[in-house]
This record gives C-alpha cells, sequence and structure tokens, in this order.
C-alpha cells in the first residue's frame, strides 16, 4: 500500500514538470501580439 502512495506520489511529480515547462499557442500567441506591437512603436518613433 505505501509503495502504491509512493509511486502515485512521484508519477505526480514527473507529469507537473513536463507540463509546466511546456510553451502553449496561446503564449506564442502573445509573444507575437507583443512583438507587432513593439515594431508598430519603433515605426512611428
Amino acid at each position: 500500500m505505501r509503495k502504491l502512495f509512493v509511486a502515485l506520489f512521484m508519477m505526480g511529480l514527473v507529469s507537473t514538470a513536463f507540463v509546466s515547462c511546456r510553451e502553449t499557442a496561446g503564449d506564442k500567441m502573445e509573444d507575437a501580439a507583443d512583438d507587432a506591437g513593439d515594431a508598430v512603436e519603433d515605426a512611428v518613433d
């Protein structure tokens, strides 16, 4: 029983490590929008 809990805990740690480091499509779109806004500001200056 104890080994089961330890195994589940370790799988949870590993899965959160991989999921939290992944960049999502929303992050990429936000970065692209920021870059476009910076380009417009640079063009105005």
